[in-house]
């Protein structure tokens, strides 16, 4: 639910800036799709609010309590996750996208060479693989992990598998030859790879890679990343909730908080939601959408694309 902020944040982003890549993790994920697939700020705005929120958690079956607990023991999840991946695909299908062969990047001789061949799409999203133990970014990874061809992946189905929150989403099962793979939330590998855009052939970049997030930093991340668990716990307990948060968000704020990256990217304030908040009502997801927006205009303000240069890639 924190992603509502998103679509803020990208209405503010699209305002100055033409995309050429885009990435996102869990329902940063969906924003991503709709962006790379050619939703229009307009566009974005009018699909995240056709989302039926109360409909995301669907158990397995209709009774309330038992259908929750049907899931978990069956499939590891308390909910089947089929409602939110069928509503990405159908908005998806809008724009004639199913499968990321529809998301090529375009023809441009001046860009990093490494970005060829199973790398050559507009849209990265990033999942996690708990069978081999290792983050996956989609379609990239696909040839390597599944055995299948990254341009035959489809985009509602990577989505699906971004957003997997552990225990409350049931994991995408992809049986390959070499058996059964599990996936989950891009998020418990990393909720912020922003720096997988960023050229790796040691040539000075043409455009910026620019981040929203939507996750704070430790300990508030804590009660934001661990549905239902309050702040602190005490003794052994919190040492533990505290091990576990540090494993999820760690690296990505150790990395973030690099001068070169924390000066490109932002955080919107999501504290008045829970990740997993789906009964809040109109106004408060109105609120999360303003959030998003304070939050790019703040950082717009004093963002330079041209001093950023000269200060982290000087001639």
């Amino acid at each position: 639910m924190k992603g509502i902020a998103l679509v803020g944040a990208v209405d503010r982003l699209l305002e100055r800036f033409e995309v050429q890549r885009v990435g996102g993790t869990s329902a940063g994920a969906i924003v991503a799709a709709l962006i790379a697939a050619g939703y229009s700020r307009e566009e974005l705005r009018d699909a995240m609010g056709e989302l039926r929120y109360d409909l995301v958690p669907d158990p397995v079956l209709p009774v309330p309590v038992l259908g929750e607990l049907t899931g978990l023991l069956t499939s590891s999840g308390l909910y089947r996750g089929d409602y939110v991946q069928d509503w990405v695909a159908e908005k998806l299908a809008a724009k004639d996208v199913h499968t990321f062969a529809q998301l090529p990047l375009h023809p441009d001789d001046g860009r990093d060479p490494g970005l060829a061949g199973d790398r050559a799409y507009r849209l990265v999203v990033t999942a996690t693989d708990i069978t081999h133990g290792r983050a996956l970014r989609l379609p990239w990874d696909c040839r390597e992990t599944f055995g299948r061809d990254p341009a035959e992946q489809s985009v509602a189905e990577a989505v699906r598998m971004s957003l997997s929150i552990p225990f409350f989403f049931r994991p995408v099962r992809i049986t390959t030859w070499r058996g059964a793979v599990s996936v989950v939330d891009g998020g418990v590998s990393s909720n912020f790879p922003v720096e997988m855009f960023d050229r790796q052939d040691g040539i000075r970049p043409r455009w910026p890679t620019l981040g929203a997030g939507i996750i704070p930093d430790l300990p508030a991340a804590t009660s934001s990343l661990i549905p239902g668990l309050p702040r602190s716990l005490p003794g052994f307990l919190g040492v533990l909730q505290a091990t576990i948060t540090t494993a999820v968000v760690g690296h990505d704020q150790t990395y973030l908080a690099e001068p070169r990256n924390a000066a490109r990217v932002f955080c919107a304030d999501t504290s008045s939601v829970g990740v997993v908040d789906f009964g809040i009502d109109a106004r408060r997801r109105a609120a999360l959408v303003v959030e998003g927006e304070r939050a790019a205009d703040e950082f717009l303000d004093r963002w330079n694309w041209g001093e950023y240069l000269e200060r982290f890639y000087p001639r």
